[in-house]
């Protein structure tokens, strides 16, 4: 009877304890009560959300809604495609627009033709043109007898993105513009004739270089350059041109969006979530058939905190809260002020959020909040927003 009783005793001791472990913590409880809070506004009896927040610091997640379901992401989109291009090209890549020619000096002519080699670099000034044209004119040249050609072959013939809407003002997708326009060819002439190169006998065309044509010079920016416009500004254009970075790096000749897509979807299989049905269609998230769960997006922020080289490159071009970019006049005046490191996503119908903050208890969060199906994106802006400040404001204690 007495070795009954002490087995019974030990047993409620041991459900007791396992009790104690399996139950969240009071404060995680707070936090979630909070958050469940927002979620019963009445937008939602028309409207659908995804919630994710993981906690770095404890490595613990402390709070999902929906967070496995399929969303269009919008330009939470760039996310993805900024942290895969980090992660396959790394934090000193840069992209490159050369000049190179073919035939013979003979004198002070070039019996030959001038390549113009574009890589997809958004960032092209008529500055750097002319910078270009300037390497050319110290080649000694004073005319040349052949052809300035545009190689914009690095990428595929497809100007737009998989899914775009075809009544969009989109950019055109081509790997050698000036200000997104199609005017790199034309803006190099000029440079180069005005740099005192003779050009009567030339003519402006479209090619691309032979494997013989030897280097003038290159044109290089960094990929910090161009993911801090990107992130901050949410410039589409710029999304698509890492994209397609991504893309180039498979080194199959023409840079598609399948390879870029392949890419991605590697990676998410390395981060344990391949078996999902993903849906990656363009980097900038313009396209209708992206879809992805802020399951996805939350695991990606997490990788990328959790390895230095994205993180340091990544961090400084989120926008932050009513400080910068497409955050600027966001959340002013609450904690999430300043603390709140986020990228932004629009569509009709969508409005997303996903990055991270520091709590009043000193964790770093990372998170991921998509609203679909609302019908003004104002709505979804100012639930994220409250549901920033409610992060922020979490120390880890009981109410």
């Amino acid at each position: 009877m007495y070795l009954c009783t002490q087995i019974m005793r030990r047993l409620y001791y041991f459900i007791l304890l396992i009790g104690v472990l399996c139950v969240p913590s009071a404060a995680q409880d707070s936090l979630s009560i909070r958050l469940d809070s927002l979620l019963r506004d009445p937008m939602f009896e028309t409207s659908q959300v995804g919630v994710m927040v993981y906690d770095l610091t404890a490595d613990s997640t402390l709070y999902t809604c929906n967070h496995k379901q399929l969303m269009r992401p919008a330009s939470c989109m760039k996310v993805v495609t900024a942290i895969t291009a980090l992660d396959q090209l790394g934090a000193d890549y840069d992209f490159q627009t050369r000049i190179c020619y073919t035939g013979d000096i003979v004198g002070h002519t070039l019996i030959g033709n001038v390549y113009c080699v574009g890589g997809f670099d958004p960032t092209l000034t008529v500055d750097d043109v002319a910078l270009m044209a300037g390497c050319v004119q110290r080649m000694g040249i004073d005319s040349i007898q052949g052809l300035l050609v545009a190689d914009g072959t690095m990428k595929e013939a497809q100007d737009y993105g998989e899914g775009w809407c075809w009544d969009d003002d989109n950019p055109m997708l081509r790997a050698l513009t000036i200000g997104r326009k199609n005017i790199f060819l034309q803006t190099f002439a000029e440079e180069v004739a005005r740099a005192g190169i003779n050009l009567e006998r030339v003519q402006l065309v479209e090619g691309r270089t032979p494997q013989n044509a030897r280097m003038v010079c290159t044109c290089k920016h960094n990929i910090g350059l161009v993911m801090d416009r990107m992130m901050k500004m949410s410039d589409n254009f710029y999304a698509e041109s890492m994209f397609y970075q991504t893309a180039a790096s498979a080194k199959k000749g023409v840079a598609r969006a399948r390879d870029s897509r392949d890419i991605t979807k590697r990676l998410f299989a390395r981060l344990g979530l391949g078996h999902y049905p993903y849906k990656v269609a363009d980097g900038s998230g313009l396209s209708l058939y992206n879809y992805v769960s802020v399951e996805l997006l939350c695991r990606m922020l997490r990788y990328a905190w959790q390895t230095p080289a994205i993180r340091n490159v990544l961090l400084p071009t989120l926008p932050i809260a009513g400080v910068d970019g497409t955050l600027k006049d966001r959340m002013r005046g609450t904690r999430a002020q300043g603390n709140v490191q986020a990228k932004t996503g629009t569509l009709t119908g969508i409005s997303s959020l996903a990055g991270y903050c520091t709590t009043a208890g000193g964790h770093q969060l990372c998170f991921a909040i998509i609203n679909q199906g609302v019908m003004r994106n104002a709505t979804g802006r100012a639930f994220q927003d409250r549901v920033c400040k409610v992060l922020c404001e979490y120390d880890g204690k009981t109410d």
